[in-house]
């Protein structure tokens, strides 16, 4: 795991410990982040991230709306995986980010529970995952 990574899951504990971020914590977020952290951080205040939990396992996955005009929405693991062009581009081709802005507004929603919740069936999550 990179130190980047390191600084920032124990940011993330410490938000998630108290369930309210600092000033300074949201600048030690920005200068990992940059950027994709003021885009995670709009995409909260727009209310964009749902976690979708299955029943009766609770096992759960992130739905997080872009920011285009389509407003497309991408299934999203926040420490592993998202369904955005940008985690492919940015993140895994070519190295250059952490992770995308779909993923910090998943952890940074988690960590204050600032997110809708929806249940479903566990097949209907499989489904869903399957489509990805």
């Amino acid at each position: 795991m990179s130190v980047t990574l390191l600084v920032a899951d124990s940011v993330w504990s410490d938000i998630e410990s108290t369930g309210t971020v600092t000033e300074e914590q949201l600048s030690i977020l920005h200068f990992l982040f940059g950027k994709n952290l003021e885009k995670a951080t709009r995409i909260i205040d727009k209310r964009g991230v749902k976690k979708i939990s299955g029943l009766p396992s609770g096992r759960s996955i992130f739905q997080v709306v872009g920011e285009s005009q389509k407003r497309e929405e991408y299934l999203c693991f926040p420490g592993d995986y998202c369904g955005c062009y940008s985690f492919f581009y940015d993140v895994v081709s070519r190295g250059e980010q952490q992770c995308c802005k779909h993923q910090l507004a998943a952890r940074l929603a988690s960590s204050l529970g600032t997110y809708s919740e929806i249940e479903v069936s566990d097949e209907n999550l499989a489904l869903m995952l399957s489509k990805i």
